[in-house]
């Protein structure tokens, strides 16, 4: 069952009652994020979602324990897809009691390959209008929101969603 609503300027799309679209403030992606050096990732910059290509965006914290899991379950599919970019980004910032290393180091330790990033400002959030971690977003080639998640999105939904754009 799905269902379509418009609550507070934000369209939203409820598939089960379980995901939505929350597309407030799409209007600012893609956002320019720190990338760190971690395994499939370099320290650097890149803008997200990625332009002209369809972009699964996966917002997470090192404290969260779900986010470990939505780490496994899109280590699992992103070998399906191939054409589809892939980050990883979170909205920790930086100090002495986290370092950029200490995230890479959760990074390697969870199995991510791809592009991490950090979002200390917590744009990202703001922009996809996420309401939780871990919170997917997954974006078409022209920079359109298809699908939001906030919690943890399943092997299937997942391979819906993309299958759908790909």
């Amino acid at each position: 069952m799905t269902g379509l609503g418009l609550t507070g300027g934000s369209l939203w799309v409820a598939q089960n009652g379980l995901s939505g679209i929350r597309s407030q403030n799409t209007d600012q992606l893609p956002v320019r994020v720190e990338t760190l050096d971690a395994r499939g990732s370099s320290a650097g910059e890149t803008p997200v979602p990625t332009p002209g290509t369809v972009t699964v965006v996966d917002l997470f914290a090192t404290w969260c324990a779900p986010c470990d899991d939505q780490l496994e379950i899109l280590d699992s599919i992103r070998p399906e897809y191939t054409d589809v970019s892939f980050i990883s980004v979170t909205n920790e910032r930086p100090s002495e009691t986290l370092t950029r290393a200490d995230i890479g180091e959760w990074w390697n330790r969870n199995g991510g390959a791809w592009t991490v990033g950090i979002d200390p400002g917590s744009e990202l959030l703001a922009a996809f209008g996420a309401d939780g971690l871990p919170y997917i977003a997954i974006v078409d080639e022209r920079g359109t929101v298809q699908f939001g998640h906030s919690g943890l999105a399943g092997k299937e939904t997942l391979r819906d969603e993309l299958d759908a754009l790909v």
